[in-house]
């Protein structure tokens, strides 16, 4: 069972670490991986900008860097300043590497404004008609 209030909170509780020099865009994730541990990671610009990374990706290879291969959950805030302003959806890029270590069916991508403000769906909702592993045959 997802405790979504636990997964936003670390996900706010990582956020005043975001690098976003450039857009003052701050956002922050926390992946819940079938283990039960949860993840986190933050944007990190580059002033070459697409040297950058989203924090969606940045938790998600923490979690693979600590061995994990199985995403359940992630939780996204983002907004200016540090300031949990926005329902902040994942990029194309993300989505595509969050399909990478889950059931699309069956992860929940969680955008929030705060614990008690946020939406839910899974990944197949937000990526239909998704390229994964199997049909590599892995």
């Amino acid at each position: 069972m997802i405790d979504h209030k636990q997964l936003i909170q670390a996900a706010l509780d990582s956020m005043p670490n975001s690098y976003a020099p450039y857009s003052s865009y701050n956002v922050s994730a926390a992946v819940l991986c079938s283990s039960g541990k949860i993840y986190t990671g933050v944007n990190v610009e580059n002033a070459s900008y697409p040297a950058g990374i989203c924090a969606e990706r940045t938790a998600i290879s923490h979690a693979a860097a600590c061995g994990e291969r199985r995403i359940e959950a992630i939780a996204i805030v983002g907004g200016k300043n540090f300031t949990p302003s926005d329902y902040c959806a994942p990029c194309g890029i993300c989505r595509q590497v969050m399909r990478e270590f889950c059931d699309p069916d069956e992860m929940i991508v969680i955008i929030a404004r705060s614990v008690s403000d946020y939406k839910q769906m899974t990944l197949q909702q937000l990526l239909p008609e998704s390229f994964g592993p199997e049909m590599l045959g892995k």
